[in-house]
C-alpha cells in the first residue's frame, strides 16, 4: 500500500459519522448495508450519509453496489487489512508483540 492511499484512508476515518458507517459496515460483513437503514440505525441525515459514503469510496474503503432500485454499501476489508498491515509492518522492531487471540483473527 502507498503512503498516499495511507494517507487518504486515515483522513476519511479521522472524522466521527464516517467511522461511525465504516465500522458500523465492517459488523454487517459481506452482505452490506442500504442507505436507509444506516441512517436509521446511526441517526445521521441521508444527504449527510450520503456525503460520508462518497469520502469513504473515495479512500477505497467502501464499495458500492447498485441492486435494482438499491444501493448496497460495503466495506472492502481487503483494503481495511492493507491500512492495518502498513501500520503494523515494522510493529515491536520485528518481534512478535501480538497476543495469541489477536494474532489469529482472521478479519
Amino acid at each position: 500500500m502507498e503512503q498516499k492511499d495511507v494517507v487518504r484512508s486515515l483522513a476519511a476515518l479521522a472524522q466521527e459519522h464516517r467511522l461511525q458507517i465504516f465500522r458500523a459496515l465492517v459488523v454487517t460483513g459481506p452482505h452490506g448495508m442500504m442507505p436507509g437503514v444506516m441512517a436509521e440505525g446511526s441517526g445521521i441525515p441521508a444527504a449527510t450519509l450520503s456525503f460520508h459514503l462518497k469520502e469513504l469510496m473515495h479512500a477505497g474503503l467502501v464499495t458500492q453496489e447498485r441492486q435494482g432500485r438499491h444501493l448496497v454499501y460495503r466495506a472492502v476489508f481487503e483494503h481495511m487489512n492493507a491500512l492495518l498491515g502498513y501500520l503494523t509492518e515494522n510493529c515491536c522492531q520485528g518481534e512478535a508483540c501480538l497476543t495469541d487471540t489477536a494474532a489469529s483473527c482472521n478479519c
